[in-house]
């Protein structure tokens, strides 16, 4: 397997650096398609990062959370051999050796200690904010929670979203303390979030989109790709930086582009197909909502000559449903939707020659 280069997000990331280069004050939404490159921007970021600055990166990806404590949990990277239980000496103690870290850093002692007690999330926020004001003193921190969608649904007296992002903005718009990063493909739980923690005025966006057709055709290109190759991979596979990177390890790229292509076909046309015969639901704001076979056609039809919608032009069930399959996409900036990639459309249209 070929080790592939990290490329061209030039612009994206000169937008963070000026994000970064300011006072921290507001949160910034790293948000895109799914398999856009928003983690392997947010990574390279963070190797490129100079010394004056000290990440915390939390990657909520297939870490299993159920509740809140789990949530917590996930929050801290728990030093084994941290005999500190002050959190101002223990912050100073790890100041010269502090990399990148996967969580906030924090002494076994320290983690057994708020873990015991019964208000949790009083204490782990009051020990990550003394943390932070100590670490601040000599490098600017910067807070990452990738794939944070993944605990949307979780509650503790009230929802645990609004306690996280309410603590956020005292970390920004209130101490100016540390920089936040929330980074996730759907953009429907941002506009939820953004709803729920009353987030005007906190917050900006940043959209990590895939590739346009002059940066994809400059990345095959180094790869060795003919003319040929290069017009039907943007032809099937759009600029989606991860089936670009499948189709370099190929040989006959055209045979697995065709592959690619009917798997997707075949799980859109599936996902129809139980929902026609079994039916399906979906949970709005704590409702369950039933999901209608003939809506979602009808919202899908739209893609047939079109390659983006308003995000308003179909029922607000068939859209929460088709995003949460990863189907569609929604931009709630410009209240506009569209396949999650240039694949999906295709075999959207496939699927929709025979309904």
């Amino acid at each position: 397997m070929k080790k592939i280069p990290f490329h061209n997000r030039e612009k994206e990331l000169n937008e963070v650096m000026k994000i970064l280069e300011a006072e921290p004050s507001l949160i910034t939404f790293i948000y895109g398609p799914i398999n856009s490159g928003k983690t392997t921007m947010i990574s390279h970021l963070i190797e490129q990062l100079p010394e004056d600055y000290a990440p915390f990166y939390v990657n909520l990806r297939g870490r299993f959370i159920t509740d809140y404590e789990d949530f917590l949990n996930v929050l801290f990277e728990i030093d084994e051999e941290g005999g500190v239980d002050n959190v101002t000496e223990y912050a100073r103690s790890i100041l010269k050796d502090l990399g990148a870290v996967s969580g906030i850093p924090i002494p076994i002692k320290l983690f057994e200690q708020i873990f015991e007690k019964k208000d949790k999330s009083k204490d782990v926020f009051k020990y990550i904010e003394r943390f932070l004001v100590e670490i601040s003193k000599k490098r600017t921190p910067i807070i990452i929670i990738d794939e944070l969608q993944v605990v949307g649904d979780i509650k503790i007296n009230g929802l645990l979203m609004y306690k996280l992002f309410n603590f956020f903005i005292r970390l920004t718009k209130e101490l100016h303390l540390c920089h936040i990063f929330a980074v996730s493909s759907d953009s429907l739980f941002i506009e939820n979030v953004y709803s729920e923690a009353m987030l005007e005025g906190r917050c900006r966006y940043l959209l990590v989109d895939d590739f346009d057709r002059e940066t994809t055709s400059a990345f095959l290109k180094k790869h060795g790709f003919t003319d040929d190759e290069n017009a039907i991979a943007w032809e099937y596979c759009g600029g989606k930086p991860v089936y670009l990177l499948e189709l370099i390890n190929y040989e006959n790229r055209e045979e697995k582009l065709k592959e690619m292509f009917t798997f997707r076909t075949g799980e859109i046309e599936t996902r129809l197909k139980l929902v026609k015969e079994l039916g399906d639901e979906i949970i709005i704001g704590g409702r369950r909502c039933d999901v209608h076979y003939g809506k979602l056609v009808d919202a899908l039809k739209m893609f047939v000559s079109r390659d983006e919608i308003g995000m308003n032009e179909v029922d607000e069930v068939s859209k929460r449903y088709l995003v949460k399959e990863n189907i569609l996409f929604v931009d709630s900036l410009t209240k506009m939707m569209k396949p999650q990639s240039r694949l999906n459309l295709l075999a959207i249209r496939d699927v929709l020659k025979d309904i």
